[in-house]
């Protein structure tokens, strides 16, 4: 940093760094003498605004559209550790779900080493736990009184009202975009849309529990048959403008 000397009437001002949550952070030390700037120098840093970084904090799901935009062949190795860590994160937030439900009423790296075993592991352990969620749960009495034949919800109201996941499932409408829209290697696997018709509370629970377990389906079988290779597409592509957008067409 190359701060000009200070002399009897010349001030040096900080302006910043500003605050985080503003766009474009910057320092500026500023060299007045008087009123009048005779030096500036601008101190970047303080907040990255590449795409890159900002991607970074992106989901799988918002960057699809630009691989297919740009015809990016994701590796297939990816892929599957995409599909793995979706389904975790599936089982995850039902867990989440579950976990406060019951107390109202009492890919920037590659895997690393060891990772895949303990993943089995988890999911034998996992299809254990479910089991016993069922006994202890599906099976209860107070459970079934509070729950069944609660809050229901109709397959047209649901879609008027734009649920969708379980919320959707649960009310007799079989649409899963794993399915539907056969984005990542999802048809590669042998797996079930969990679903069901009474649209009530119970049928919510029963849609995310029997969820679960397909996860854990899904996600048995892409450990056993992840491919090797890269985990990353390091190709450089370009978009080009196009220049006649459909949208113009009509102008």
């Amino acid at each position: 940093m190359n701060v000009p000397s200070p002399k009897k009437d010349l001030m040096i001002v900080n302006m910043g760094p500003q605050h985080p949550s503003m766009h474009g952070v910057l320092r500026l030390i500023v060299t007045l003498d008087g009123e009048d700037v005779i030096d500036c120098e601008p101190i970047l840093g303080y907040l990255h605004r590449g795409m890159e970084k900002i991607g970074e904090n992106r989901t799988i799901i918002q960057y699809l559209p630009y691989e297919q935009l740009g015809n990016i062949q994701v590796p297939k190795r990816a892929s599957y550790i995409r599909v793995i860590l979706l389904e975790l994160s599936r089982i995850a937030s039902h867990l989440l779900w579950l976990g406060p439900f019951m107390a109202d009423i009492g890919v920037a790296a590659d895997l690393p080493h060891g990772w895949i075993d303990k993943c089995l592991d988890f999911c034998d352990y996992f299809l254990t736990r479910v089991t016993e969620y069922q006994k202890l749960i599906t099976r209860n009495p107070i459970f079934l009184e509070r729950v069944e034949g609660v809050g229901i919800v109709g397959a047209e109201e649901a879609i008027n009202w734009g649920l969708s996941g379980p919320m959707l499932r649960a009310s007799g409408v079989q649409w899963d975009l794993r399915k539907v829209d056969h984005y990542e290697s999802y048809d590669e696997f042998d797996w079930e849309v969990p679903w069901q018709k009474e649209g009530d509370s119970l049928a919510r629970y029963l849609v995310r529990i029997g969820e679960m377990t397909e996860s854990i389906k899904i996600i048995q079988q892409a450990l056993e048959r992840i491919p090797g290779g890269p985990y990353e597409n390091l190709e450089t592509r370009h978009f080009d403008r196009e220049r006649d957008p459909e949208w113009d067409d009509d102008r």
